[in-house]
């Protein structure tokens, strides 16, 4: 799906640092490499690999993380302790089965797919570390530039927490990302200042209780009904126990509960998510939710245990770093290729780097121009148009130089 990159819309001379013809098909090739190999969180053994010899290669000296997959890299020389700008990926992969058809890089690895654009963002920042250790060598590269390679982005609670334990943050002052979105044409970002993501934790539930024979519930616990009423009124409890603006949210993905028609069994567990927009009402979820699920389980005589998996805050994106982004993408592209973005539901274990540090998280575009089909994130027929990888390259060397420039003004 790849085209040619865009000339500058403006006509004025552009910032060093675009993307070569060469090095766009370069990308282009390893990301569909990364593609056809999916793996999964804290498995990335053959993608860090190859990050690893392509940075090498550039006379770049990266670090792999501490458990193995995963790196860090920085270009450029941090003499006077200048807090350096990192940009992060996530190159992680998602455990359901690759559905694209007559597509020739399609997963090689049974259910195993790139269904969130992890390797696009690999590629992005796999480029624009490239771009930059050349300006540097030219002496071009006023400020140092971190690169971090995440594992397990796909795994709660993410991580992104291994590697800020493991240094990545250590002399960092702001960070970037991106994720693809496929609601978006290519070419384009989408912005957001405050939160664009919500915060996501993990549900998981057992219920247990004496069966019997369905001729005789009275004399049992009924577990199905149990169950069944869990499903349906702990999200509505939790819905009215909290501002309705802070958006907290239980979505159930499983139920598992019985094998025959005629006998009501003794466990049933039910597993699920719980999402939520706002911060604070984030922090109260866990006490919220377990509440109304007692008190549902009490209700009908089951016995609850209940495994409540923090997740990850929301992403808020820092004003200023948000800023940084937009200055970055009119320089490359003009105004008129960023767009207004809303906040999704879904998570990021970017945001445990911002509760540390200030930065910001662009939406990507990856839709091909007219194409009406949406090809959602976690499916298996999710792919991107890869003129993304040239976009993404361009705005983070822009949002580099732009962020050296204005320390040092």
């Amino acid at each position: 799906m790849s085209r040619e990159s865009e000339a500058d819309p403006s006509g004025e001379a552009v910032l060093p640092g675009t993307l070569p013809e060469a090095l766009r098909a370069e990308l282009v090739a390893f990301r569909r490499d990364m593609h056809m190999h999916p793996e999964l969180g804290n498995q990335e053994f053959r993608t860090t690999a190859a990050i690893k010899e392509r940075l090498e290669q550039a006379g770049l000296k990266p670090r792999v993380l501490a458990g193995g997959t995963g790196l860090i890299c920085d270009i450029g020389d941090w003499t006077d302790g200048t807090p350096v700008l990192a940009m992060r990926a996530d190159i992680d992969a998602l455990p359901i089965p690759d559905t694209k058809a007559d597509c020739d890089y399609r997963s090689t690895v049974p259910d195993r797919a790139h269904a969130c654009g992890h390797d696009v963002h690999t590629a992005v920042v796999l480029g624009a570390g490239l771009v930059l250790a050349d300006l540097h060598r030219e002496g071009r590269l006023p400020r140092p530039v971190r690169l971090i390679f995440q594992p397990a982005e796909e795994v709660l609670p993410g991580g992104a927490a291994d590697a800020i334990a493991d240094g990545a943050l250590e002399g960092v002052g702001r960070i970037i990302a991106l994720h693809c979105d496929p609601r978006v044409d290519a070419g384009l970002i989408g912005l957001r200042e405050g939160a664009i993501t919500s915060a996501c934790d993990r549900l998981e539930i057992s219920l247990d209780g004496p069966g019997g024979h369905t001729a005789r519930p009275h004399l049992t616990t009924d577990l199905v009904t149990a169950a069944a009423r869990v499903v349906v009124d702990v999200p509505a409890l939790v819905g009215r126990r909290v501002d309705t603006r802070a958006g907290l949210a239980v979505t159930w993905g499983r139920i598992d509960c019985g094998h025959a028609p005629n006998v009501i069994p003794q466990h049933a567990e039910l597993s699920g998510t719980v999402r939520c927009l706002d911060i604070d009402a984030w922090r109260q979820a866990p006490d919220l939710v377990v509440a109304a699920i007692d008190e549902v389980a009490n209700l009908h005589r089951a016995k609850s245990e209940i495994n409540y998996v923090r997740g990850v805050p929301p992403v808020v994106n820092d004003t200023d770093v948000t800023g940084l982004l937009r200055d970055a993408m009119h320089a490359r592209r003009g105004e008129e290729a960023v767009e207004s973005t809303e906040q999704s539901l879904g998570g990021e274990d970017f945001s445990w780097y911002l509760e540390r540090v200030p930065g910001a998280m662009a939406r990507l575009g990856v839709r091909t121009p007219g194409e009406r089909t949406v090809r959602d994130l976690h499916q298996g027929d999710f792919d991107a148009d890869e003129h993304a990888i040239t976009v993404g390259v361009e705005l983070f060397t822009a949002a580099a130089l732009l962020d050296a420039a204005t320390r040092t003004a």
